[in-house]
């Protein structure tokens, strides 16, 4: 499941200024949509690259509160000003503004919805009551994104909207902190799929979006495989993949000649008395393997370039991505390392023969120039095949 952050910025937060400070920090934090009225999207596209809802109340044209003159103008004068989705239920029913109808089926919420089709639509619902509830169930099989907030925060309506629309729609549970948005994440297990933060605190903004990827990561069960062989291998085109991000001393990539079984390669963030610390770097293996991705797949490391993410983890499993910035190619003289795995099963990887180049071992980090038959090296095992990084359910023979 891929998890979103919204934050709202209509006109409830305050002025343009208020707003735009609320706007310009979830920019700034990695916020994934921002949800404003319609005057305002245009505003948002000047601030920065940011998908944009926008409340659509009834009426064909909304004002800018607080614009100068020449700031008020129709909705859809400009391509900028188009959202990439609009969300009803401000103002209407859903937030009880407007009488809820005895038949849903008469609500102008939901025919709005329904003659909205060229951009993605949302239903805005406050969860006042088991009405409402049966309302936001309606709305989302119109809508892909479903936002209910809750008066009084509590799990019961999320945990029955999780389990009942969850597959329908992309349900946007509407918090007020990091803390809130944490349990909205993991109730029921499944959680919602993502949160609309009503907050003008830079750091409650920031700590919601490191709730987002800390859900959205994995941990990985590692185990020991035992060094079978190690021998030198000639020379190759060895990869160093340089990421945009600093790795800590116990992190490092997964990467290998056999997808099923990735081998665990430390950053280069330890010093050595020949080279300097390059605590960004994975010295991975030859432009023939493997390096696991932070979807579950794998590409192979010739396919690297700018731009790509890839997976980090620590010697315990827990990962998190990064962004490759560079990706260095270089012929130098490797290592065939063969481990057992503890099934049972031979895999295979080449390392550059360099004392840089540190591999987690049972006793600790060593250098693979270090490596002895019967040292245990951290492995990633998963008994699948892969094509083209996904793994399939298919007998692939690897040697």
């Amino acid at each position: 499941m891929t998890r979103s952050v919204w934050i709202k910025a209509d006109n409830s937060v305050g002025d343009w200024d208020e707003r735009r400070e609320r706007i310009t920090t979830a920019l700034e934090a990695g916020v994934d949509w921002v949800l404003v009225d319609e005057a305002d999207v245009e505003r948002v596209r000047n601030l920065g690259d940011i998908n944009v809802a926008a409340f659509r109340t009834n009426g064909d044209v909304t004002l800018v509160d607080d614009a100068e003159d020449d700031e008020i103008e129709h909705i859809g004068a400009s391509d900028d000003a188009e959202p990439d989705a609009i969300v009803v239920g401000k103002d209407g029913e859903g937030d009880a503004t407007i009488d809820m109808p005895e038949d849903f089926s008469g609500s102008a919420d939901l025919s709005t919805l329904r003659r909205d089709v060229d951009v993605e639509r949302g239903a805005y619902v406050r969860i006042l009551d088991k009405e409402y509830e049966a309302f936001a169930e309606t709305a989302a099989k119109e809508a892909d994104h479903t936002i209910i907030i809750g008066e009084d925060w509590t799990i019961i309506p999320l945990e029955n909207l999780i389990a009942r629309i969850g597959d329908e729609t992309d349900l946007v549970a509407g918090v007020t902190s990091a803390d809130e948005a944490k349990t909205a994440f993991e109730t029921l297990e499944i959680g919602s799929d993502s949160v609309l933060l009503d907050s003008s605190d830079p750091d409650e903004i920031r700590k919601t979006v490191e709730v987002r990827d800390e859900a959205e990561r994995e941990t990985l069960d590692l185990e020991y495989a035992e060094v079978l062989e190690i021998e030198r291998a000639g020379s190759a085109d060895r990869v160093c993949i340089d990421t945009g991000s600093l790795l800590e001393h116990d992190e490092g990539m997964l990467v290998g000649s056999m997808a099923r079984g990735l081998v665990f390669v430390h950053a280069e963030t330890a010093e050595s008395p020949y080279v300097a610390s390059r605590p960004f770097r994975v010295n991975a293996s030859a432009v023939h393997a493997y390096v696991r991705t932070p979807d579950g797949g794998t590409k192979y490391l010739s396919e690297l370039q700018s731009g790509d993410e890839v997976q980090i983890l620590d010697t315990d499993g827990n990962t998190r991505e990064a962004i490759v910035g560079r990706v260095k190619i270089e012929q130098r003289p490797m290592f065939r390392v063969a481990l057992e795995a503890q099934s049972g099963d031979r895999v295979e990887t080449l390392l550059q023969n360099a004392e840089t180049i540190k591999v987690s071992t049972s006793e600790g980090r060593k250098a693979v120039t270090d490596l002895e038959a019967g040292d245990e090296m951290l492995l990633y095992y998963e008994d699948t095949a892969r094509h083209f990084g996904e793994a399939v359910e298919e007998s692939i023979i690897e040697k």
